[in-house]
């Protein structure tokens, strides 16, 4: 009896070993001061430049109080105006023009199965994401001086095509994970019900693309906004937008002029992405 318990303990079943944490990056050593760090080196300039567009001094280092007075004389300068029209026609125009090559090229290139030179297809689209800017740029240069030189054509025309094929791969890059996500059955099952290829797109693809389209078109006219590379080599004299013109005030007198124009930049882009947000929050 005396050897009962000894025995019930060397039948009593083993203890599983634990299991091994996952893998997480968080828990590495100083994960938390480096990214405090690294939001702080984004984020701190940008709350600077902010800070100092109410600044009533024409310093951009000296605080004299808050004030409006950059943003009035922004408002009142006529080259700002005019830079300001020009750069939302061109990004406008650039957005379009680009979510709709975008649109078709998603569409042809991942509804069509695999095909031989597809990936060509692929880099041939994401080139301008490849290679550097300055490339494209002079590229374009040349391409359009041969045109100007031909047609005597001096209009905002380049500058609409060159952000038009600058930003197709930034307009074709969420579309195309639109599209490769949606689940074919209800394009399936229009065609089942005799729907032609046109009518299965207007009633089923396109409602369920639409996110990713408004996605590519809103990155794009963000992308032809701020651009200064391209614009500063294809544009002609008088074209200034407000990204160049910007540039040209900081090879001139620099003020908190700039400092208030780049905040309403800011605050557009801040007003696009939220609406973007809800929009898709409510279809999702």
């Amino acid at each position: 009896m005396a050897d009962a318990p000894l025995t019930g303990a060397l039948h009593a079943p083993a203890a599983a070993p634990a299991r091994p944490r996952a893998f997480s990056v968080t828990r590495l050593p100083g994960f938390g001061a480096i990214a405090v760090l690294s939001f702080a080196l984004l984020y701190l300039p940008i709350v600077t430049l902010v800070v100092f567009s109410f600044n009533d001094l024409s310093s951009m280092s000296d605080w004299g109080g808050l004030s409006l007075r950059w943003y009035r004389d922004a408002w009142a300068n006529e080259a700002v105006q005019e830079a300001t029209v020009r750069s939302l026609v061109i990004a406008t125009a650039a957005a379009v023009l680009s979510t709709a090559v975008a649109t078709l090229a998603a569409l042809g290139t991942t509804r069509q199965g695999r095909f031989r030179g597809r990936m060509a297809i692929y880099a041939l689209i994401n080139q301008p994401l490849m290679v550097p800017e300055i490339v494209t740029a002079v590229s374009l240069l040349i391409v359009f001086g041969f045109v100007r030189s031909s047609t005597g054509y001096q209009g905002l025309g380049y500058l609409i095509l060159a952000h038009s094929a600058f930003c197709i791969p930034f307009a074709y890059l969420p579309i195309r994970a639109r599209l490769e996500n949606m689940d074919r059955t209800l394009e399936l099952a229009a065609g089942d019900l005799y729907a032609s290829p046109v009518q299965a797109f207007r009633r089923i693809t396109l409602p369920l693309l639409a996110p990713g389209i408004l996605a590519g078109a809103m990155l794009a006219f963000v992308i032809s906004l701020d651009d200064v590379v391209i614009t500063e080599f294809v544009k002609s004299a008088g074209q200034d937008t407000l990204a160049t013109y910007m540039l040209g005030q900081f090879r001139r007198t620099l003020t908190p002029e700039v400092n208030a124009i780049s905040t309403v930049l800011l605050a557009i882009t801040l007003v696009l992405l939220t609406a973007f947000f809800f929009i898709t929050r409510k279809r999702g």
